[in-house]
């Protein structure tokens, strides 16, 4: 059996092993990112809970920030009043984010702890790194039947990892469902969280209340409605975006992007001029994404690491 084959089985025995604990008439959060990834991971989840015979199961999306652990999504979280928590697509940190319920963080991201007693499923150290929504995916099939939802844990998987990624599913689905609306879905589910009206739960109906990519790509629905004029507000600005030119430190291999719009385009701006500029570490600040904040992606080739090159500046 190969590492990645050990891994997945060790990853399916911890999530069941959760599961087993947990009584069907609990109170069961998830909170997940608002992106293609996390909104299918959590859209997977809830659809494999349900059929698992849960009763009482509950989705939350984080704001704006995307920040699980911020006082206002620890709030919200809160307010949910979980028995048991899921926290995934959203990276792991050494305490809850809610005290008194036990968590199960799903997670491909660097992990940076989590809590005693709690469970982490992480894929960080895997070869290849799967994304969250495909690992959802394969954590419940032995579970249940989730066949005919493998077109959601494809958006997310191409979402974050393109077309090309090393996952047989995608291929399979492509056949089934034809790539173009597997495409042109995804691109939809991941344009409200980038759009000035941010709404990932509309992405999240769309997901639930369609039965096939097609379906969702063809239907005038009021949420798909909403996903695509937030798709085409997303191309408006990003179009615009691409005019600015950079800045370059003349003491440092950075070079500066600033934007002003209140669509989340600037990982995609930075990602844009780091193909441009590979020697470069490429910043792309935007002054009108968030309130009395400016925001940033940062992005940089070859062996750069950037949170290194970030925390070098860290004022004591």
């Amino acid at each position: 059996m190969s590492n990645f084959a050990t891994e997945l089985l060790a990853a399916q025995k911890t999530f069941a092993a959760f599961l087993q604990q947990i009584p069907p008439d609990a109170r069961i959060v998830g909170m997940h990112d608002s992106d293609a990834d996390g909104v299918t991971s959590g859209v997977l989840w809830q659809r494999g809970l349900e059929r698992l015979e849960y009763s009482n199961v509950a989705r939350v999306i984080p704001n704006r920030q995307r920040n699980a652990w911020t006082i206002e999504n620890r709030a919200l979280a809160q307010a949910s009043n979980p028995d048991y928590f899921f926290l995934m697509d959203l990276g792991s940190q050494p305490h809850r984010i809610i005290e008194n319920a036990p968590h199960c963080f799903i997670d491909h991201h660097r992990p940076e702890g989590f809590p005693k007693g709690d469970v982490l499923i992480s894929a960080y150290s895997w070869n290849p790194i799967p994304n969250t929504s495909w690992l959802l995916w394969e954590l419940l099939r032995p579970l249940v039947n989730i066949e005919d939802l493998d077109w959601i844990a494809v958006a997310g998987t191409i979402s974050d990892l393109g077309e090309k990624a090393p996952f047989d599913l995608i291929d399979i689905a492509g056949k089934k469902y034809t790539k173009k609306y597997l495409k042109e879905a995804t691109t939809l589910v991941n344009a409200i969280r980038r759009s000035s009206n941010y709404n990932p739960e509309a992405a999240a109906q769309a997901l639930l209340n369609h039965e096939n990519p097609k379906d969702l790509v063809l239907s005038e629905s009021s949420e798909v409605l909403e996903l695509k004029a937030a798709r085409e507000e997303v191309k408006l600005a990003l179009n615009e975006a691409k005019k600015a030119a950079p800045v370059f430190s003349s003491t440092h291999p950075v070079a500066l992007i600033r934007l002003s719009t209140p669509c989340q385009i600037h990982p995609l701006i930075a990602q844009i001029w780091r193909t441009r500029l590979p020697k470069y570490i490429v910043i792309a600040a935007n002054d009108n994404y968030l309130p009395n904040r400016v925001n940033f992606s940062t992005r940089a080739s070859g062996d750069t690491n950037v949170l290194e090159f970030l925390r070098s500046f860290e004022i004591a």
